[in-house]
């Protein structure tokens, strides 16, 4: 059974391993149930449009 957590993300393996949080520049990891960028550090979801992060802290949504 394939959990929703462990969805592939819509971008690429490289840029995620490279992209940071934009409040605490801490790393981000996937969320496939959220369909999100998650900041376990700052509790916040970036949303991730046509395969784009949005690392925009007003259009994070908090955990």
């Amino acid at each position: 059974m394939n959990d929703a957590t462990d969805e592939a993300p819509p971008i690429d393996p490289w840029l995620l391993g490279k992209l940071v949080c934009p409040v605490t520049r801490t790393p981000l990891r996937w969320d496939g149930g959220r369909q999100a960028l998650v900041s376990d550090a700052a509790m916040l979801a970036f949303p991730v449009r046509d395969g784009v992060p949005v690392l925009v802290a007003r259009e994070a949504s908090a955990l």
